[in-house]
């Protein structure tokens, strides 16, 4: 007795004493804190756009409890880990059944792993035997006491075998269901219980039968347990089972690799983009470009005024079509602009008090040197009104309000807003780059249109949600011309079958037909819509109107929200007919051909432009009136205040205006033949 007694307390040291060897041994418990897990691409509510494999080349995607549905927890539990909530690592019950059946049967009948146990064996792969067992059981028991049992879980969640490449039920999910697993049938939550314990005899892309009879056992057993109706079990094994995968989703996939490359180091990028509005918008460029015609790409592009925030980027019309150079991101491709750039010629035109939209201006064949601009449709429409010519898209009354603007200067103030035009190599800016002869890219070109409607303003693109402070806005002209400019485009006629009056946008066609675009806004998003070969390719018969404007309307549809009206029209604006007009701002006169006696030339000498000056008080608290004092010109002046005219004295050139307050102020002066000069002061 006392031998039997002696010989046990030697067994019990032993093995307390071997446990001890074997913890010391084994090293730090693994927890999965350097995992490789798969990049994910996610939109700005966290639905998922585009995952990429891990380093290793598998499909293994981060899941949680709260990412699975309730369903499928509750069969894995009740067929993998009866008392996973319990237990400390190791289920002492499971583990004698399963002994007690391998000794009877003579071969293994269940197994007696925990959940943890798995995670242990996950974490570190050994080969089935006895040792590695109890590797997994002290293993076990350490991750246990390192991790809460929701960390446990979503180890096994994202690591769970599914067979090839495949780790993890989301990955699974995706690839044989199509959808992330947080809604699942009961079938598929029994096919994803039991792909893990065989995932390579049981793919279902490779053993239809086999994967059918492993989700019906896990369906057996919980119907068995009393979790589910019989007749609810009946109806899922008629669930037909996935015949092969389905591809990951890419959505935004040009959005996505560029983020992906210029952070490779992140595992999550989170971008401004919605998913449905993407997906919607990638269906219908893929189906425009279709109809167009073969080797045809769309660009579409969709950004909020208010914040710049990019909400659907469609590169291309089929990522994956090389006959359509699907890969290349046309939003970022430096293509000829043709007469999309025209708004804001007029716009600076409005701002140095040039002209308005009820003047009226010339339509007639002028040469500037070498250069003879000639309309799209080689006829000329006499004189119109500023507002026509930009409707109809007239090339000569563009290129004679470039030519007073200055090439130069529209070049500079559109770059300095976010527009950056890109010139032929080794030439200056010049009149051509009004009618489409320079180069720009459409993101910059929806930079610069979205700044018409924030009345002036452009503020950077962002494609990242990463809770940084956005940059300052960029001057790009003054309220009342973007106004002017947005209440002109708001008259452009709709495409066929589209309502008008809603939707301020411009239309234009590069030279051989290459580029086709549109670029529209309203008070809440602008949309900017390319067509066309990414070879550079002319397409006959390709122009803005017919390809690209129905794409924008229909763009501006899919978005699910009616068209937000403009911003309210500034107090400075001013509205009146052409004969109500100011007599210099009647009728635009082009600038003097060479030669001509021009005289002296009409400058604001004071105050000079950027200056700031300080204001005095008069009676009453009143700001004292400011001087404004003029040199050469011809004729009686009409001087504008913030686009106003102000009343002044013939042959004076000296004037005063009475301020309104602290605050910019832009003044100009305009003489009999349209000569004019403009300022910009500070008052404070």
């Amino acid at each position: 007795m006392r031998f039997a007694l002696l010989a046990f307390v030697l067994i019990v040291i032993g093995a307390i004493v071997g446990a001890a060897v074997l913890i010391v041994s084994l090293g730090p418990a693994p927890l999965g804190k350097a995992l490789s897990l798969s990049t994910l691409v996610v939109d700005r509510d966290g639905r998922l756009l585009r995952p990429y494999t891990n380093d290793e080349g598998r499909w293994r995607l981060p899941a949680t409890r709260a990412s699975v549905d309730p369903r499928f927890l509750a069969l894995l539990f009740a067929y993998e880990d009866k008392r996973f909530p319990t237990h400390h690592g190791v289920d002492a019950l499971a583990l004698g059944r399963a002994f007690a059946q391998f000794i009877f049967n003579g071969h293994p009948v269940s197994g007696g792993s925990t959940l943890t146990m798995q995670v242990a064996r996950l974490l570190e792969p050994r080969e089935r035997t006895f040792g590695a067992k109890l590797r997994q059981i002290v293993r076990a028991i350490e991750i246990e006491r390192a991790l809460s049992k929701d960390e446990i879980l979503a180890l096994y969640l994202s690591l769970a075998p599914y067979g090839g490449n495949l780790e993890g039920v989301r990955a699974a999910s995706l690839a044989y269901f199509g959808k992330e697993p947080r809604r699942l049938s009961l079938a598929e939550s029994a096919l994803l219980v039991a792909l893990p314990q065989s995932p390579e005899q049981r793919r279902p892309d490779r053993s239809l039968a086999a994967a059918r009879q492993a989700r019906d056992r896990v369906l057996d057993r919980v119907a068995a347990a009393g979790l589910v109706p019989a007749d609810e079990v009946a109806r899922a094994k008629l669930e037909p089972v996935p015949q092969g995968r389905k591809p990951m989703p890419i959505l935004a996939p040009h959005a996505a690799d560029a983020v992906v490359a210029a952070a490779p180091g992140r595992s999550l990028h989170r971008l401004t983009i919605d998913a449905p509005l993407q997906k919607s918008l990638e269906e219908l460029a893929r189906e425009r470009a279709r109809a167009l015609g073969p080797e045809l790409s769309v660009a579409i592009l969709v950004v909020d005024n208010a914040t710049g925030e990019v909400l659907a980027r469609v590169g291309s019309a089929d990522y994956f079509d090389a006959a359509r150079a699907g890969q290349v991101d046309m939003t970022q491709a430096v293509r000829s602009p043709g007469s999309t750039l025209k708004p804001f010629i007029y716009g600076l035109g409005f701002e140095d008090g040039l002209i308005h939209p009820e003047t009226l201006i010339e339509d007639r064949p002028v040469r500037y040197g070498g250069y003879v601009p000639e309309n799209f449709d080689l006829t000329f429409q006499g004189t119109v009104t500023v507002r026509r010519a930009l409707l109809l898209s007239l090339n000569v009354p563009a290129v004679a309000i470039l030519d007073k603007v200055g090439a130069s200067r529209f070049t500079a103030r559109l770059g300095q807003a976010g527009g950056s035009l890109v010139l032929p190599k080794g030439e200056a800016p010049g009149l051509a780059m009004g009618l489409g002869g320079v180069g720009v890219k459409l993101v910059d070109l929806v930079t610069l249109y979205s700044g018409l409607a924030r009345l002036g303003t452009t503020t950077p693109l962002t494609e990242r949600l990463a809770g940084e402070n956005a940059p300052g806005p960029n001057r790009l002209m003054e309220p009342v011309a973007a106004w002017y400019v947005g209440n002109v485009l708001l008259g452009t006629p709709p495409p066929e079958n589209a309502a008008g009056g809603r939707i301020a946008f411009k239309t234009g066609t590069s030279y051989g037909y290459r580029d086709a675009w549109s670029v529209g806004f309203d008070g809440r998003i602008t949309i900017g819509v390319w067509v066309g070969r990414p070879d550079g390719a002319p397409v006959p018969g390709l122009v803005g109107r017919a390809a690209a404007a129905p794409i924008l309307f229909d763009t501006f549809a899919r978005t699910g929200k009616l068209p937000a009206p403009l911003p309210a029209r500034p107090k400075d604006a001013l509205v009146a007919a052409t004969a109500k007009l100011p007599p210099p701002l009647q009728r635009f006169r082009p600038g003097r051909l060479p030669g001509e006696d021009s005289g002296p030339q009409l400058r604001i000498m004071f105050p000079p432009n950027g200056a700031r000056l300080e204001l005095a008080s008069g009676e009453g608290g009143r700001p004292e009136p400011v001087a404004l004092k003029i040199t050469g010109g011809s004729g009686p002046l009409t001087v504008l205040v913030n686009g106003l005219p102000q009343t002044a004295a013939a042959g004076r050139r000296t004037v005063f205006f009475a301020p309104d307050g602290p605050g910019f102020v832009r003044l100009t002066v305009i003489d009999e033949n349209g000569a004019s000069d403009s300022v910009m002061v500070r008052l404070q």
